[in-house]
């Protein structure tokens, strides 16, 4: 008897195979496809209708819609040009930055070491204190203001319109639920690896710089992209915490508004320029997170 084998097939006929299917062996879902191809389409035609209209002047859009530029006309790039020189984008910008940065850098760190004293360390009252923080995500950011305004202006500690306020503001209302996602994702991580740092004599500080911050650095990194959009495209606290000279890129260009509606073709353009450091940021640490991925996994 001949044991018979099988013959692999050609190398074209299994490109073709594998052509409807995805990296794990499933097979393609056609269905699926249109689907996110027309998602992805209704989500980037509003974007597309802001950009056609930033770049038409004001009575072209006001007499003709977005969609009927092509035929219709009225193409300009004077408003970028009046954008820059009005609103003062350059100290606008660097204000922008001196306030996000740090708004996201600090929420992020100290809940990273809040989550991990919730998930590996034992203390009287841990569940209770977390339902707590869980709880203050419920409370609207704006039944707080009134009392923070008391509490940081004159009367109170006297930094309103500096910095430091904006900075303390962003912190508290980011932490809670930056503490609730870092502190589930450190509760998917395997506990044996901490019981083995133990073991070997590792204290806390050292288990969570060496072990639990490379394994969380996916999370971190996409907290800290969520909370660095959050802070740049706020215009609440910035107007409320933060005086004329040193106010964000975002106030100015609302500022540009006026009250007849006046300047929108300004908007249009400044939202533009405004997205140029968020879009950088973003893909920079989506880069940064995939790193985090590859370099946090257990490897067994």
């Amino acid at each position: 008897m001949s044991a018979t084998t099988a013959t692999p097939a050609p190398p074209a006929v299994a490109k073709r195979q594998g052509a409807g299917r995805l990296k794990d062996g499933r097979a393609r879902s056609p269905f699926s496809m249109v689907v996110m191809l027309l998602l992805a389409l209704l989500w980037t035609l509003p974007t597309v209708g802001l950009l056609v209209t930033s770049l038409r002047t004001r009575d072209a859009a006001a007499t003709s819609g977005w969609w009927e530029a092509i035929w219709k006309g009225g193409w300009t790039v004077d408003n970028y040009a009046r954008v820059i020189d009005q609103a003062d984008l350059g100290n606008a910008f660097l204000n922008g930055i001196l306030v996000a940065v740090p708004a996201t850098i600090i929420p992020v760190m100290f809940a990273a070491f809040a989550a991990y004293a919730f998930t590996f360390m034992d203390f009287r009252g841990k569940d209770f204190l977390f339902i707590i923080i869980v709880a203050v995500m419920v409370v609207p950011l704006q039944s707080a203001l009134a009392p923070l305004l008391d509490l940081l202006g004159p009367r109170g500690l006297g930094i309103s319109g500096t910095y430091l306020a904006v900075w303390l503001l962003h912190t508290g209302f980011g932490m809670p639920l930056c503490i609730y996602v870092l502190r589930n994702y450190m509760a998917s991580l395997p506990f044996s690896v901490v019981e083995s740092a133990r073991i070997d004599g590792c204290s806390n500080f050292q288990i969570f710089w060496k072990l639990i911050a490379p394994m969380a650095m996916p999370a971190m990194a996409a907290f800290a992209t969520l909370q660095f959009l959050w802070v740049w495209n706020d215009l609440l606290i910035a107007k409320l915490f933060l005086s004329d000279s040193n106010t964000t890129v975002i106030v100015k260009l609302q500022q540009l508004l006026g009250t007849q509606g006046q300047g929108a073709e300004l908007l249009t353009a400044g939202a533009f320029i405004s997205i140029v450091l968020p879009m950088v940021v973003f893909f920079v640490l989506q880069n940064f997170l995939v790193r985090g991925m590859t370099s946090g996994a257990v490897k067994g």
